[in-house]
């Protein structure tokens, strides 16, 4: 004798699992936080101490070049191939912002060269406002 009703197969589940959502959705989370820093790139840079901090400046009008004292150019911490490659950068953001300001950091132990021709860069082209980034006396980086 049968105890349970014909309808018993046709009953369908009223409930979702999440479980498995919810797992996907950690890890996609945790690869995310993993890989975020990986994509930015920065130099490790040991700037020269002295100077005056720089003066509160607009910061649509600010560029900010780091060089490497192996002569490796970053424009807004996305690496350049080359000198040519930031002199078209910069030369068409001055176009289009005449206030540009270049904000220079370059390593204290680099050799001089480097820094030298991307002040001849900016000054072949006009731009006149630029800043050498320094630690402030008496601050450890």
């Amino acid at each position: 004798m049968r105890r349970f009703s014909q309808r018993s197969y046709l009953v369908t589940l009223s409930e979702i699992n999440i479980t498995p959502l919810l797992d996907l959705a950690f890890v996609l989370l945790i690869i995310f936080v993993i890989t975020t820093p990986l994509l930015t790139q920065t130099i490790n840079l040991k700037l020269p101490t002295g100077g005056t901090p720089d003066k509160v400046a607009d910061r649509r009008n600010l560029r900010m070049v780091e060089v490497s004292p192996t002569g490796v150019y970053l424009l807004d911490r996305v690496r350049m191939r080359s000198l040519a490659d930031l002199e078209r950068t910069l030369v068409a953001s001055f176009r289009s912002n005449p206030n540009l300001i270049v904000r220079i950091h370059a390593d204290e132990s680099g050799p001089y060269k480097h820094v030298a021709a991307l002040l001849d860069l900016c000054l072949r082209h006009g731009i006149t406002k630029f800043s050498l980034g320094t630690e402030p006396p008496g601050r450890t980086p």
